[in-house]
């Protein structure tokens, strides 16, 4: 699959494309139609190409010179925030068929590892800013996801570049709570979790995090994100040479036990400090 970038929502294309088609069947000009609306032609003119949030006063207003009785209005139920953001789709896919999965985090806690409130400390500071609700119901998928580490038939193996376990998310409480969190789920025996020492660590591994998917069909997949964007990939040489730095990580990194034992260590320190 090819890398997906962040771009506006079809659903906002789609009801400003409709917005567009109702304007110009009624003979409506943008400036028209911006004048009674309250808005700037370039403003109606960015809604109808679905560069911007058609709004509903626009909708309303719409409706009411274009004669559309009630079907540009009833758009605004499909212009809701969506708990699933579709750039992230093809991610969950790939996360709820693989058998395998190998992650790799250098900042932050992976979010299946995320205690709830680590996971709403991190949505709540989400920049830009979104609404109670988005927050909510983000945080309920996240936590839904980790249902899957109960499933014992999903190997899972988290490497944690040590900077992760001193970012103070949510303030010492929360990060004494998460570090305990990786403890109990690194004790079941599908999960591995291990510590890559900032002293033992190359630089090259501070490019960024990524996680690796297999299947039960053998598919092997590639998940990468960055900031405003993100991509699946499944081209078999560059999954490959990820596979391969994942092994090295998981040598240079703590034995599970040396990693229980620093990541007990470090909440000991967090709990000092609350």
């Amino acid at each position: 699959m090819a890398s997906e970038t962040s771009q506006p929502p079809m659903a906002w294309r789609l009801c400003g494309n409709q917005v567009k088609l109702w304007r110009q069947d009624a003979g409506v000009s943008r400036e028209e139609l911006g004048q009674e609306a309250g808005y700037g032609s370039e403003t109606i003119r960015a809604m109808e190409q679905g560069r911007r949030r058609p709004t509903q006063r626009l909708l309303d207003i719409a409706d009411e010179m274009c004669g559309a009785r009630g079907k540009l209005r009833a758009a605004s139920a499909y212009l809701q925030p969506e708990s699933v953001p579709e750039r992230i789709e093809a991610f969950l896919d790939a996360e709820a068929r693989a058998i395998a999965q190998c992650h790799y985090q250098t900042l932050l806690i992976p979010g299946l590892l995320q205690t709830e409130e680590y996971a709403r400390a991190l949505l709540s500071a989400h920049c830009p800013p979104v609404d109670d609700r988005t927050v909510e119901e983000r945080l309920s998928l996240r936590m839904s996801r980790q249902e899957r580490l109960r499933k014992q038939d999903v190997l899972f193996s988290f490497v944690l570049y040590e900077a992760a376990l001193h970012t103070g998310v949510g303030g010492p409480e929360v990060m004494n709570g998460q570090l305990s969190r990786l403890l109990d789920v690194g004790g079941l025996r599908n999960v591995s979790v291990q510590v890559l020492l900032t002293e033992h660590g190359r630089h090259g591994w501070l490019d960024g995090p990524f996680t690796l998917f297999e299947t039960d069909e053998r598919e092997r997949y590639l998940y990468m994100e960055a900031p405003g964007m993100n991509g699946l990939f499944e081209e078999r040489g560059h999954v490959g040479n990820f596979s391969q730095r994942f092994g090295m990580l998981r040598a240079q990194a703590l034995n599970f036990e040396d990693s229980a034992a620093h990541i007990r260590k470090l909440a000991e320190e967090w709990r000092s400090t609350n």
